[in-house]
Formats: structure tokens, sequence, C-alpha cells
């Protein structure tokens, strides 16, 4: 009994540890989960104003019926599922619900079908299953900057332009509030924007114009990916760490409760033997 009383309490130390250390890596993603929405709400309205330039761009070549290589189909068969997923876990479906939708979706593709891994969590997931992969971004874009989805968005630009591939989609978890993320797959390349032949663009240099414009977007649509999963990436792990902590403090109560249940028993089975034992000797 007395061993079964000191194994309760060294286990009711040890889920109070764990408590503690859930309860801080909760304070850090509420921190984390502030300073990402903060910058999601500055980069939302960033890409629909290049968005915006880019189709008025578009409008002047509608009108001449021209195209732009980025914009019509290469040719490729090949399509390129760009999955971005967590270096890290402790952050509850974020991890598996993006690897597991990421690996029904590349099937549906077949042969024609490839990956490009965003995050160790999706590198070490498929690094054990039999698919082909374009490319690998792990322990690159934990916190995402221009710059990073810059030179992530041309490696995926030249693919393209070489016909290594000839479609790209993005699938990244899309934040809408603190307690709800969804999973999300849009296309990247070839661009998907809407002319306006109504546009009276008639600058010669238009052309150019529209190339930086396109390439722009593309860099300014993956950094807006970026920010949106990280949003949810630690959105979803400060509810996996505020589950752990209050399951932490149910289970220390319970545990507590049967501590105090096993003790009382320890000592009122002493008292036991000590009054059997009095008993005995008064009786000699």
């Amino acid at each position: 009994m007395a061993q079964n009383v000191r194994a309760i309490k060294s286990r009711i130390g040890n889920i109070e540890n764990i408590g503690q250390i859930t309860k801080a890596m909760n304070a850090i993603a509420m921190t984390k989960v502030t300073r990402m929405k903060r910058q999601l709400a500055k980069t939302r309205p960033y890409i629909e104003g290049l968005t915006a330039f880019a189709q008025r761009m578009m409008g002047r070549l509608a009108f001449d019926e021209e195209t732009h290589p980025l914009t019509v189909p290469n040719g490729s068969p090949v399509v390129g599922v760009f999955v971005l997923n967590s270096d890290r876990g402790l952050c509850g479906r974020y991890k598996g619900e993006l690897n597991r939708e990421s690996e029904k979706l590349i099937q549906e593709f077949g042969s024609d079908g490839h990956l490009i891994l965003g995050g160790e969590k999706a590198r070490a997931y498929y690094s054990r299953r039999d698919v082909q992969i374009l490319g690998t971004y792990a322990n690159v874009y934990d916190q995402p900057t221009e710059a990073i989805a810059a030179r992530m968005a041309d490696e995926l630009l030249a693919l393209y332009e070489r016909g290594e591939v000839g479609r790209i989609d993005l699938m990244y978890m899309r934040f809408v509030s603190d307690l709800s993320q969804k999973l999300v797959v849009e296309p990247f390349l070839p661009i998907l924007i809407e002319g306006d032949e109504n546009d009276d663009l008639i600058d010669p240099g238009a052309n150019a114009m529209l190339d930086i414009a396109l390439r722009m977007a593309l860099r300014g649509t993956l950094y807006a990916a970026l920010i949106e999963t990280k949003t949810s990436e630690d959105a979803l792990r400060r509810q996996a760490m505020r589950a752990a902590t209050d399951n932490a403090e149910d289970l220390v109560k319970s545990l507590t409760r049967t501590y105090n249940k096993a003790r009382q028993q320890a000592i009122t089975r002493e008292i036991a033997d000590i009054i059997g034992g009095a008993e005995a000797l008064r009786t000699e």
C-alpha cells in the first residue's frame, strides 16, 4: 500500500510538470497567434491590390488577343501539389490532416501527380511513401517573410517555365478564426486572372508591366498562403496546448482524490495494526 501511495504521488508530480510545460506553450502560442493575425490583416489587402493590378494589365492583353506564358498551359501533364505543412508537432489535427488530404489528392492524379513538400512533418511523412517529389522546403518558412516567399515562388516559377510541371496547386490551412481553420487547395500556376476587355490600357510597355505584375502576384500569393497556414498552425497549437493543460489539471484532481483515499486507507491500516498489536500485548 505504501508503494502504491508513493507511485500515485510521483505520477501527480510528473503530470503537474507536464501541465506547467503545456501551459507555457499555450501562452507562447497565444502570443504568436496574436502577432500572426496582425501580419495577416496587413497581407490580405496587399494581395488584393496586387491581383487587381495584374487584372488591369491582363485587360490590355485581352484587348489585343495576346497571352502571357504564365497564364496558359505549357503542355506538361505533370501536376504538382505544394503542401504547406509544419516543421514542428504538438499542433493538433494540423499536420495529420494536411498529410492525409495531400496523399488522397496526389493519388487522384495517378502517375502525373507529384508533390512539393513544405515543412519537416511533410518530409518525414512522405519519406516512408512511394511518391514523386519535385522539391522540399523543410525548416524554411517557420517564420515567413516576403524574401522567403519570393525565393520559393521563383523556384516554382522556374519549374513551370522549364516545363517540368504543367500545373501547381497550393494546399494549406486557411485561418478563419481562433477556433476555425479550413484546409484549402488553390491553383498557383498557370495564373488564373480574368482580364477586362473594356480596360483602356494602351501603354506599349504594358506587356513588360504585366510580366512584373504576375511575378509579384505569385510571390504575394505564396507569401499570403504562408501567413495563413502559420497563423492556423499557431492557433491549432494553442488549442492543443490548452486542451492538454485542462486534461492535466483534471487528471491531477482525480489522482489527488485517489492519493488521499489510498493514504487514508494506509493510515487506517497502520492504526489498526497498532491497536491490534497493543491488544495482543495486553492479553499476554
